[in-house]
Parts: structure tokens; sequence; C-alpha cells
């Protein structure tokens, strides 16, 4: 079953059995009226709304936004980033078009159910653009996204642990704060696309929707022809995000390679890609490349690695190929003690 970050909602749930959160708990595929708001319309009337007219501020005092808040703030400090929340907000589901939006993803995970024998695969995952590509898709759903896409046409979202990708989207406003989706995401049963694919369909009728890796994946792919009916936003998240350390890496980021104490970096790319799926391998190169064109900080990589590889398998690595050499360690290390 389906829980909203059931990891930290546990402690909730008998505190709050009828909470927003403890609902969407009971019910996965289709939000129950009091979760998606249009339950109390009087109430909401008066709820400040200043994202846009769809959405109603989420009270910092409510256990559903310290559930949300709190995931988005740890997913994002394990990618070495600092993020601060400024305000949430839930899509209410009051207008008429919005209402028959929500009893369609409904039918779709119920048909969904049918179709995949008792499991319609629904997962929460975030989606990063603009202020105003919010307030568009929350107004009038989603569009095909005009960038390349690098795993076939359709909607890239994020799990819910590795916003990472979904936070690069999201540009900053005039006013420095970013803007991100949670969505619900019905995603039935899902093939791997590979990258540089053109695909825009399942390739079958057995698949519903696909991922950029089976075992760890970084992208969700939802098709065109079901991005309006598969997914779900439900809440917008605006925050503050930097760096730890960014304006130290920022005063010492040199244009030269990034090396590790013991190791070239691109000597640890090739030892990592005998270790990682191909498409870590590209994330991390992808980054690398961001680094040398000074698009990310020396300390964004470094965490990018970690989150990627892990600390385990990097210092196994590093000790291996040290052990090797003869000469004494680079001083311009990529993991200095």
């Amino acid at each position: 079953m389906l829980t909203l970050f059931g990891d930290l909602l546990h402690n909730f749930d008998t505190e709050n059995p009828h909470s927003d959160r403890a609902n969407v708990e009971n019910d996965d595929s289709c939000p129950s009226d009091s979760e998606s708001g249009v339950s109390g319309t009087d109430s909401n009337e008066h709820r400040s709304r200043p994202f846009c007219n769809n959405l109603s501020a989420v009270s910092n005092g409510e256990a559903i936004y310290e559930v949300v808040t709190k995931k988005l703030v740890s997913s994002l400090s394990s990618c070495g980033f600092n993020a601060e929340v400024e305000a949430v907000y839930r899509n209410d589901y009051t207008g008429i078009m919005s209402r028959a939006k929500l009893q369609s993803f409904c039918i779709y995970s119920k048909a969904m159910e049918v179709k995949c024998g008792g499991n319609s695969n629904v997962k929460y995952a975030w989606y990063g653009a603009s202020k105003n590509e919010i307030r568009r898709i929350v107004s009038h759903g989603f569009v095909l996204p005009v960038d390349t896409q690098t795993h076939g046409q359709g909607v890239y979202l994020s799990p819910v642990d590795r916003p990472f990708e979904s936070m690069k989207s999201a540009s900053p406003d005039e006013d420095g704060l970013r803007h991100i989706l949670l969505c619900r995401v019905i995603l039935g049963k899902i093939e791997v696309v590979p990258r540089f694919s053109e695909q825009c369909n399942p390739s079958c009728e057995e698949f519903d929707s696909g991922v950029d890796d089976l075992a760890s994946p970084l992208k969700y792919i939802v098709w065109s022809s079901c991005m309006n009916t598969h997914i779900l936003p439900e809440f917008v998240i605006s925050f503050r995000a930097s760096s730890y350390g960014r304006g130290d890496q920022r005063r010492s980021q040199s244009s030269r390679m990034p090396n590790s104490d013991w190791m070239p970096f691109p000597t640890l790319i090739t030892t990592l890609s005998k270790f990682l799926p191909r498409d870590a391998i590209e994330l991390i190169v992808k980054n690398h490349s961001d680094y040398k064109n000074r698009k990310i900080t020396r300390q964004e990589l470094i965490q990018l690695v970690r989150n990627v590889a892990g600390d385990k398998l990097l210092m196994a690595i590093i000790k291996s190929y040290r052990r090797k050499q003869i000469k004494q360690p680079s001083s311009n290390g990529l993991y200095n003690n």
C-alpha cells in the first residue's frame, strides 16, 4: 500500500488517525474528499491563495506540512544541499474542472489496478519547473516539455527520495525561490527506456510507463498520452536551496579538472562504470561537465558522486588505486580529509 513517506508518518498515525495524511495512507490511489480539500469549501474560501487560485496554503502546524517539508529537506541534504521551505500549498480541487481531473485520476487508477492484477503502482514523485510553469500545470495541466528528452518523449518526474534532478529544473523566481510539485503518479508496470530513445508510448501492452533504471531509478517517465490522466499534482513546495559551503567552494573553484586525493577524476569514473548502471555513470559525467563549465560548484559535484555511488564503494576504489601508486597524492583532491 502506498503511503506518503511511510517511514515519517508512522508516529503520526496513532496521534492523528483522522488527519489528511492518514487519509492518504488509507486510500493510496484515489484521494478522499477530506484529503483533496473539496470538503469544507466555506473554510477554504478564507484561506490564503498567494500562489494561484487553485491552491490553498498549508499551515505549518498541520502534520502534512511537516511530513512534506521533512522529506524534501532530508532528501536534498543527502545530495549536499541546504533547503529551507518557505511555503507549502495544497491543490484543493474545488473547481468543476479540477474536480473532474481528480475523478479522472481515480478512474484510471482503479482501471490500472484491474489491469495489473491488483497493484496500480501509484507513487509519489517530484516535478520541478519555473514558477510560471508550475502555475500553468496546476491550472491547465502538463504539456510535453520542449527541453531535450533523454529517455523518450514524456514527462520526467523524480522519486521522492531523489529530488535532485527535479530541483535543478526548478529555476529560481524573482525572489530567489524555487518551486516543485509533489505529484501522485500512476506507473502501472514499468519498463526501462534506454538513453537517447525516441520512444513515445509503451513498447507493448504489457507496460504502462518507463524508468531510466529498474533497480535505482532517477526518472519516472510518463508518456505524453497519459500525462494529464496519470499524474495528479497535489502539493506545491516553495523553497530556497544552496549547496553546503557554496561561498568557500566558489572562491576556491578552478577550471582544472577535479581529482580525488589519490586518483584522477576520469579514472574514478571509468572504475565506477564497472559497478554502477549506465544511467548513474551518465549522470556523474553530465555533472562533471557542468562543473568544468562552472554551472555547479566542486562541492555540488562531490555530493552528487557520493549520493550516487555511496561512500563505501568510493573509498574501496580510491584505496585500491592508492595502493597501486608510488607518487604522492594530489593536493587538489576531490575528497579532501
